[in-house]
């Protein structure tokens, strides 16, 4: 039998409501099959299904009034992670999953993470900045990484020696989480198929959009909204622009439903 696993998100706030939680683990039961655990850490557990396990929301550590609630997310590499173990896969809210997880926890690394430059189009005014082009392509995306529970405390301990540098040295969290694991030498990616942007590989590019419909990409498993369109624009039949239209999508609701 196979060591069970662990996948887990956070709900804090009024920006997604229990929908979001809901439906995020009805794709994982679809496209996981080995036994797993699915926990949401929250200040709200209302409306959410009985097969998720509720927990309070990790304390990041800091002393009452300090800290910005945006690096929340990095409480998650607590040393102790409530009565948490072994093999975890996070996952963002607005995200979709549209093919089978059990490879995440496959694939060797000991943290895995989508790189940062593969949901987004290039961005040739970068390399105006040659040291800034290399760092901004080293980050990695937080909205799907897996890691042991407890093995990775160090980001988390280098945030709290100095939460204020680290907020005027990166501009969000998973910048710092990042240069953390390549200091370590344990910053590694998913393969770049496996989770896909829907602006930039789902919806066909500028006017070819209006000559065909978003499909998901051959080899994608999750589908993440980076940037704009937001998924609840897109499912409210929503996130035109003159240069792009968004076509039919019906995958993207039987994906995203219980």
């Amino acid at each position: 039998m196979q060591t069970p696993v662990n996948v887990i998100c956070m709900k804090w706030g009024k920006l997604y409501g229990p929908e979001y939680v809901n439906f995020l683990r009805a794709g994982v039961g679809r496209h996981l099959k080995r036994p797993f655990r699915f926990v949401c850490f929250t200040d709200d557990a209302h409306g959410l299904r009985d097969d998720v396990q509720v927990l309070p929301l990790p304390e990041l550590g800091l002393p009452k009034g300090q800290g910005d609630l945006r690096w929340r997310k990095l409480a998650v590499f607590r040393k102790q992670l409530h009565d948490l173990q072994g093999s975890t896969l996070f996952l963002d809210l607005d995200l979709v999953v549209v093919g089978a997880l059990d490879p995440f926890f496959e694939h060797p690394g000991k943290f895995l993470i989508i790189r940062d430059d593969d949901l987004f189009r290039r961005k040739p005014l970068r390399k105006l900045n040659p040291a800034r082009d290399r760092f901004l392509h080293s980050v990695g995306n937080s909205s799907v990484f897996r890691y042991e529970i407890g093995e990775h405390a160090y980001i988390l301990d280098a945030y709290l020696a100095d939460p204020k540098g680290a907020a005027e040295r990166y501009e969000i969290s998973q910048q710092f989480q990042s240069a953390q694991l390549a200091a370590h030498g344990e910053l590694a990616y998913w393969p770049s198929d496996w989770c896909v942007s829907f602006k930039n590989a789902c919806v066909p590019r500028g006017l070819k959009s209006y000559l065909a419909d978003p499909v998901v990409p051959a080899g994608a498993r999750i589908v993440v909204f980076a940037g704009t369109p937001k998924m609840s624009d897109v499912l409210a039949g929503g996130g035109h622009s003159w240069y792009r239209r968004i076509g039919d999508v019906r995958w993207l609701h039987q994906a995203w439903s219980a």
